[in-house]
């Protein structure tokens, strides 16, 4: 299939998927990138607007308004964005008082082994929102979403945080490839 889509022969798709880290690098791959792959302007185009309407079939952001009431409804949201992603991306589900989405936001990218979160900007953020709680999202590359020791002592801090400024921290999220850890759910360890 992926060889009818690129247009070429199945050892051509192949090397493509391959140039480019697999299905997982194909699917993130920006249109530079597949065209830099010799995938013309319009397939690479088609290829994009595959891969995304996949994206929108397997999770959507969440919906202002919406009640996230634990880590696998983060996730099912969540998903779609992260799984695959090649680095580490750290995401803000800003909430009211009632715990309903006022926003969703990525804070930062990082590398494929970590990313780095400096608790004012992210708290900063928050504030302008008006947010009264919040949930923390990020990925790991590799695909197990067993959290880091700085994963848990970054989440402690950020706790911390939240406490001083009122804003609460419900959870923190690591999103994997087939599943997801909920640091709350967890007893935030």
């Amino acid at each position: 299939m992926v060889a009818n889509v690129l247009g070429k022969d199945l050892a051509d798709a192949a090397a493509v998927m391959e140039r480019l880290g697999g299905l997982a690098g194909l699917a993130h791959a920006s249109e530079t990138d597949l065209t830099a792959s010799r995938i013309p302007k319009r397939r690479a185009r088609l290829v994009r607007a595959a891969f995304e309407l996949a994206r929108m079939s397997i999770g959507r952001r969440p919906i202002v308004g919406e009640r996230l009431s634990c880590g696998g409804d983060v996730w099912l949201h969540m998903r779609a964005r992260l799984a695959g992603v090649p680095v580490e991306e750290f995401w803000l589900i800003a909430l009211n008082v009632r715990h309903q989405v006022v926003a969703d936001e990525l804070c930062t990218r990082g590398s494929l082994t970590g990313v780095e979160i400096h608790p004012r900007d992210v708290f900063r953020r928050l504030i302008t929102l008006g947010s009264a709680a919040v949930i923390f999202c990020h990925n790991h590359p590799s695909g197990d979403p067993a959290p880091s020791r700085a994963d848990i002592e970054l989440t402690a801090r950020l706790r911390e945080v939240g406490e001083l400024c009122g804003i609460a921290v419900l959870d923190h999220v690591v999103v994997g490839f087939g599943g997801y850890v909920s640091l709350a759910e967890r007893g935030w360890r």
